[in-house]
């Protein structure tokens, strides 16, 4: 038994002030010769049966990927939390895959391996664990959780951690590949990506 990927809906989350990048939209920051959204898009995409964006600023830029682009609900930058609760309360397959618009190495299997994650060990959402910590911005979640993030978000609550902690977690072992989820942050993180050769999947 397995999650098809026709019952997944990817979102890249793409929609913070991006402050430690002096501001820019991390998003749409170059590279190599693609922004670091798009790197994102060529792996993720082929992972499930729709892709969307989240987004809150540079809206024209986003669209012109050719995915459809939706905002937080909430207003001011409250973080992921907010992006995941307009793409639950948008999308119409049972399942959401979210990932970050910074991390160009993203996996190949990462909805496979989260959705095993999930059935295998009857979470009630599934979030990568890289062998020292949990990676709760790379998670598959049932868009039966919808009402419990509203109601949370409600409280005034904003940790994505704290949020994925309050449920019974299923575990995606990336024990392997720990790298591939690192965040390029800022400018810093961007060139030391690049010198290392870390170049993202073509």
């Amino acid at each position: 038994m397995m999650i098809d990927s026709e019952q997944i809906t990817a979102m890249i989350l793409a929609g913070g002030r991006g402050s430690r990048m002096g501001g820019q939209d991390k998003g749409l920051v170059e590279l190599g010769d693609r922004t670091m959204i798009e790197h994102v898009i060529t792996t993720l995409a082929p992972q499930a049966g729709a892709l969307i964006i989240n987004a809150n600023r540079n809206l024209d830029d986003y669209q012109a990927l050719g995915y459809p682009v939706i905002r937080d609900e909430l207003d001011d930058f409250q973080g992921p939390l907010a992006g995941i609760l307009a793409a639950l309360n948008t999308i119409h397959s049972p399942y959401l895959l979210c990932a970050p618009c910074d991390a160009p190495g993203l996996p190949a299997d990462l909805g496979q391996r989260l959705g095993t994650a999930l059935l295998e060990q009857q979470g009630e959402l599934a979030v990568v664990h890289d062998s020292k910590q949990l990676q709760p911005a790379f998670a598959l979640i049932p868009v039966a959780l919808r009402h419990d993030l509203q109601a949370y978000l409600l409280r005034g609550e904003r940790k994505l951690r704290s949020w994925c902690r309050a449920h019974r977690l299923a575990l995606a072992d990336y024990s392997d590949q720990p790298e591939a989820f690192a965040n390029i942050n800022d400018t810093a993180a961007l060139r030391r990506f690049e010198s290392k050769g870390n170049q993202p999947m073509p």
